[in-house]
């Protein structure tokens, strides 16, 4: 059905493009990164880009974008579970691109590009046999292999190479976690839970290349680069500005909001170690069967992401060591001392321990200059909870 749709739109298209970018000399035509900034809903706040071709002499311009999927394609929500995520090239006239993105109160910027004939040729080439429906599809990735990284790599291309030589060895800036967490930040709930489910993948030492994989960055990035002493981007134009309010220029620490809140949660876990008062076990176990509950059930689903997707950024979570699925075999110890005088579940009180040793190990292993995970956050929230936990069973087994 999508390979359907493709070829009707790429019908459809070619009455338009055959007037303009398909037959006009290299030398009539102009080519653009055309750069959507961030908007309010959750997918669109890593922006958007395309590349705008257009015909000088005709006035036609036509955006060409790789951000295209459809939520009707069979069994989509059970492949964007498993990470098999089916993404398509498309085509629409630049102001269709325009408006659309102007009513959603996000910036467009459009730079010009000062590639030469044969580059032009090289680069329309490329994109006219891209969008034919037996090669516009590929399977998306979040951090490389993406919108705007399809539209850097046919850059490259065109231009031989000089992208990927000048910026393979250049540092970046962020690690993909903290551009994710910073451009969330306005949805503290998903990018909580983003942050704690990204592994190592996503803390690797950046380079510029890497980082382009932000329609921002690479807009950033091509305004420095230079060919032949002259640069690259010829000419920039704000063509609509932003209404919204942009992403922070850092990602948030998280870790002393999380330290405070497993502080706070912690109180509840130790109570039945100050109190034997009947309403110290009620508050005791609502709190105890909350937190291991929540533990477990990550830990389940960090295991599920790791073993049963390809979903790579999060695979080798170390945040397993805090959140296991094992914290729930500890729910029906904390549910037995609702009652004063029952006796200690040794399973509970064990699986305990070795959690809070786990999570203990855990947060030394950042004391390796080289631990490839920045979850310190996280194990922060969990520390105080398990030590907590781990007190009141000990003192009741007492």
């Amino acid at each position: 059905m999508r390979r359907i749709l493709l070829f009707l739109f790429t019908l459809c298209l070619a009455p338009i493009t055959r007037a303009g970018i398909v037959d006009a000399p290299a030398a009539n035509l102009e080519i653009s990164l055309m750069t959507y900034g961030p908007g309010d809903i959750y997918w669109e706040r890593f922006g958007h880009d395309a590349l705008e071709v257009r015909d000088t002499a005709s006035g036609e311009a036509i955006a060409f974008n790789y951000g295209v999927f459809d939520f009707d394609q069979k069994d989509f929500l059970l492949n964007f579970a498993r990470g098999i995520m089916a993404y398509r090239m498309d085509a629409e006239t630049t102001q269709s691109d325009v408006d659309s993105y102007a009513g959603e109160g996000r910036y467009v910027r459009r730079q010009r590009l000062a590639l030469n004939d044969e580059q032009k040729e090289r680069l329309r080439r490329f994109l006219l046999w891209n969008i034919r429906p037996e090669n516009a599809g590929y399977h998306y990735d979040y951090y490389v292999d993406n919108c705007t990284t399809r539209v850097r790599d046919a850059l490259d291309d065109a231009l031989g190479g000089i992208l990927s030589a000048q910026w393979v060895n250049k540092p970046g800036g962020m690690t993909f976690r903290e551009q994710t967490v910073r451009l969330m930040s306005n949805q503290p709930w998903l990018m909580l839970g983003m942050d704690f489910g990204l592994g190592p993948y996503a803390d690797q030492p950046m380079t510029a290349w890497k980082e382009t994989f932000l329609p921002m960055a690479l807009e950033s990035e091509l305004r420095e680069v230079s060919i032949d002493g002259k640069p690259l981007v010829s000419g920039e134009t704000l063509v609509v500005p932003a209404r919204l309010t942009p992403p922070p220029e850092k990602a948030p620490d998280l870790r002393w909001p999380l330290l405070l809140a497993g502080l706070v949660f912690a109180l509840p876990l130790a109570l039945p170690a100050i109190s034997r008062r009947g309403a110290a076990r009620g508050v005791f176990v609502a709190a105890g069967t909350v937190f291991t509950v929540f533990a477990g059930v990550a830990g389940l689903f960090m295991l599920g992401l790791w073993t049963l997707t390809l979903h790579r950024s999060a695979w080798g979570n170390f945040n397993l060591l805090a959140y296991s699925p094992f914290a729930l075999l500890i729910v029906p110890g904390i549910w037995r001392l609702r009652r004063a005088g029952r006796p200690m579940s040794k399973l509970a009180s064990r699986v305990t321990g070795i959690s809070f040793a786990a999570c203990v190990i855990a947060l030394l292993l950042h004391l390796w200059p080289d631990f490839p995970q920045r979850n310190l956050p996280w194990l922060l929230f969990a520390l105080p909870c398990w030590a907590a936990l781990t007190w009141t069973f000990c003192r009741r087994h007492d």
